[in-house]
């Protein structure tokens, strides 16, 4: 499929590479984090089994693990997690002998995370300022006794996305029965507004598509996520999209390389003298928080061909048989839609009507389309209704429940939706509460818990007394690092459950615990000899996990092992509650989500391990819509600008970033290889007209200071002015370093998803 010149090109004067996605540069990009992380040649054993049957699954993004794999079936950034995961450094107790907590505090996140993983259980000594060794046995008695002496509503039971199904199950039991619903994860900070705005809309918190539907798509709606940095392995099923005719639109502020051009690794052809495959036809660089009038423009235009097309005697391009038997609300929608006029709608979307009609037309004539994305569209206070734009536009034509069509959103953990699948949520309604009352003899707690922003509120009333991670660095993923950072470490009792050292392990609260875990590519052994996790990827199949490498250390448990242990230190025995039997053999734990869920994991010992594992079901795949009206939801905007600002002269809309050697907040390197930047993650992306409008120049040294006027100063310094193909008023940098700037206020009205993709901020020379 033939690229455009608007699709391709980056605007002159600015950072931008010219080369394709995948290719060579994703070898040299895997092997300079190899010589980094010195795994050693075992992890090409790793990567060779990896997301295949009887193989590790990856621990990166939540991409399918096909039943028929490629010879390699990983990506770039699949590949440098577990190159990261399998390193050869190791952050032993005599590295913390040489270093203070206030020393560590100072060290990038590059720097901390490159001492490798953490070998010993370790307890923080705040005469010494030291991490300091200690044992299991020490670490679990003083938990226990710290939780029972707390008021479990003041406590906080966070987890990543990184833990497999069985941990999270009993992680959630524990926290119930110890006695609250204060459950954060990191879906709270990216796609909690899928849970929240899709189940609103299609009756399912999360994407209605299945592998097969990539095989039969016609087009596809590309919407605020960058797939050459985090899920390299979506390119290669839309490169195969586009080979068979396939046309792809992109919505995004910046043009991505990894929707613009793809040369696959797995290609002899493309890797030496075949041309990569170019990607998007059409590339929309809408303005950040844009995306509800960009989305509505491309339905008016829907809407103006079919009326055109009826006037002529024809069927016209809506599925009104879709509309009648499925759908509620679209007279109010279209009402709105016909109201609204094209200079608002251009104004509020930064872009063109001839941009907008031109995806019209290619949406229109597509017989099934897939709408897709990240969280682009969903980090801006208006999230939830920049999801219900894009599934308007897809309910027009019938492309929801149906071969090839669909609303599909790009998780970027690997197992963070599997976790809320299996109870982890701060929400008791979701609760399986019948179930644990049935299998476990209590009576669960049924107040409200607190997602990740109210848990970041109650630390800075100082109400929030413990924290509990399994996995992560929240501390420095979150808004306002500068406030919470200051609380963090007021709160009586932290405990980590860790691989390697992160910022959040450097705010150590009165008592505070590191415990070192196996990552999921290294062998797990108990009782009843090894053992294998589950995890769930984006399209709701499940699948069985085994590591097989050597621990980095004898002394590693695995986050099953830990949550039961703490959970033994802190509750009283009951006959219905084994946590040593459930740590010696894990599938009796699988036999109880088995239980929770017979519905969705029936005979899930035997399913996992098939080739491409089993997939648990969705009703709006089926057409079924468990929403409020029992049909799918037109939902008709209160505003077209998903970010909730106003334009005020000064002021500029800041998306934070990942860079191509980022996950999450681990930094392999300073390379951001696909947007032609090395060197510095202390950057300001501008335009090259904003950049001469407000008097700078290419290479200075600025400070973004927030700009809302709420009482309380942001400001990140020392940024370098930086050239990039962007709209006007928006400028970009990279996360976490700029996290400070995003005020916890400003979230997901529905969700309470932070709004980090249109942060207000001006800029001091």
């Amino acid at each position: 499929m033939a690229t455009s010149d608007t699709a391709t090109e980056p605007a002159p004067g600015t950072a931008q590479d010219t080369h394709p996605v995948g290719g060579w540069g994703s070898v040299e990009g895997m092997t300079l984090t190899e010589q980094i992380a010195r795994a050693g040649p075992g992890v090409l054993e790793s990567l060779a089994h990896l997301n295949k049957s009887g193989g590790t699954m990856c621990g990166s993004c939540a991409w399918s693990k096909p039943p028929q794999p490629r010879a390699a079936e990983f990506c770039e950034s699949g590949a440098k997690a577990t190159i990261w995961d399998l390193t050869s450094a190791r952050c032993a107790p005599e590295f913390f002998q040489r270093h203070t907590v206030a020393e560590l505090a100072q060290w990038s996140e590059f720097e901390l995370e490159r001492e490798g993983r953490l070998t010993h259980p370790l307890r923080y000594d705040p005469d010494s300022d030291r991490y300091t060794e200690t044992s299991w046995e020490d670490a679990f008695v003083a938990i226990g006794a710290a939780l029972r002496g707390l008021d479990p509503k003041s406590t906080t039971f966070y987890a990543s996305g990184k833990a497999g199904l069985e941990a999270s199950y009993l992680y959630a039991l524990f926290a119930r029965l110890y006695g609250h619903n204060n459950l954060p994860d990191s879906s709270n900070l990216c796609h909690e507004t899928t849970s929240v705005g899709l189940k609103k809309v299609i009756g399912t918190p999360v994407g209605a598509c299945t592998m097969e539907d990539f095989e039969h798509c016609d087009a596809i709606l590309y919407v605020g996520q960058n797939p050459g940095t985090n899920s390299p392995r979506i390119l290669h099923p839309l490169k195969q999209a586009v080979e068979r005719g396939c046309e792809i639109v992109a919505f995004n502020p910046l043009k991505e390389r990894g929707l613009i051009s793809f040369a696959d690794p797995g290609s002899m052809w493309q890797m030496t003298v075949g041309k990569p495959t170019s990607l998007a036809s059409q590339y929309v660089q809408v303005s950040p928080g844009g995306d509800i009038a960009a989305l509505t423009g491309v339905a008016k235009h829907v809407l103006s061909i079919d009326a055109t097309e009826r006037a002529h005697g024809r069927a016209g391009v809506l599925d009104r048989a879709f509309l009648e038997a499925h759908c509620h609300g679209f007279a109010q929608w279209r009402a709105f839609v016909e109201a609204t006029d094209w200079a608002t709608l251009e104004a509020e979307s930064g872009v063109s009507r001839a941009q907008l009609e031109q995806a019209g037309a290619v949406y229109a004539k597509a017989k099934a389309v897939i709408g897709i994305y990240g969280m682009g569209l969903t980090q801006h206070v208006h999230g939830t209704q920049a999801i219900g734009a894009l599934v308007n536009l897809l309910l027009l034509r019938g492309n929801m429940g149906r071969l090839g069509a669909g609303c599909q959103p790009i998780r970027g953990h690997s197992n963070v939706q599997g976790q809320r699948t299996v109870g982890m949520t701060e929400k008791p309604e979701l609760a399986p509460n019948a179930k644990y009352r049935e299998l476990f003899g209590f009576e669960p707690p049924m107040q409200q818990g607190h997602n990740t922003v109210e848990f970041l509120q109650a630390l800075l009333e100082g109400k929030n007394k413990a924290f509990v991670g399994l996995g992560g660095n929240l501390a420095r993923a979150v808004p306002d690092f500068g406030r919470v950072s200051e609380a963090w470490s007021r709160m009586e009792l932290t405990v980590h459950v860790a691989t390697r050292l992160n910022r959040t392990h450097l705010l150590p609260g009165k008592v505070s615990y590191l415990l070192p875990c196996l990552v999921r590519a290294e062998a797990d052994e108990q009782a009843a000899g090894p053992q294998q996790v589950s995890v769930e990827d984006s399209f709701s199949h499940i699948y069985g996990s085994i590591g097989k490498r050597k621990p980095a250390s004898p002394q590693l448990k695995s986050e099953l092992a830990i949550v039961c242990a703490i959970a033994k230190a802190t509750l009283a025995a009951h006959p219905q509650q084994k946590w040593d039997a459930w740590t010696d053999d894990y599938r009796l734990v699988r036999a109880l989500i088995s239980k929770t869920w017979p519905d969705q994991f029936a005979d899930m010992e035997t399913r996992m391990n098939a080739p491409g594992g089993f997939y648990r079901g969705n009703p709006a795949h089926e057409r079924i819509w468990q929403t409020q009206s029992g049909k799918a939801e037109f939902t008709t905007p209160t505003t077209l600008d998903a970010a909730g600002l106003d334009r005020r002269a000064g002021r500029y809309r800041l998306m934070t970033l990942r860079s191509n050697d980022q996950f999450n907040t681990t930094v392999y390197g300073l390379s951001d290889r696909l947007r032609g930047l090395e060197g510095d993650r202390m950057l300001v992306l501008m335009s090259p007209r904003d950049i001469g409008e407000a008097g700078l120049r290419e290479g200075q040294r600025v400070t973004l200071v927030t700009d809302l006027d709420d009482g309380h100063v942001r400001r990140v310094e020392g940024l370098k002015v930086t050239p990039y193909d962007l709209p006007k008023g928006a400028v970009a940098g990279y996360f976490p370093e700029l996290n400070a700037l995003s005020p916890l206020s400003r979230h997901d009205l529905l969700s309470g998803t932070p709004a980090t993709k249109a942060i207000p901020v001006r800029i001091e020379a």
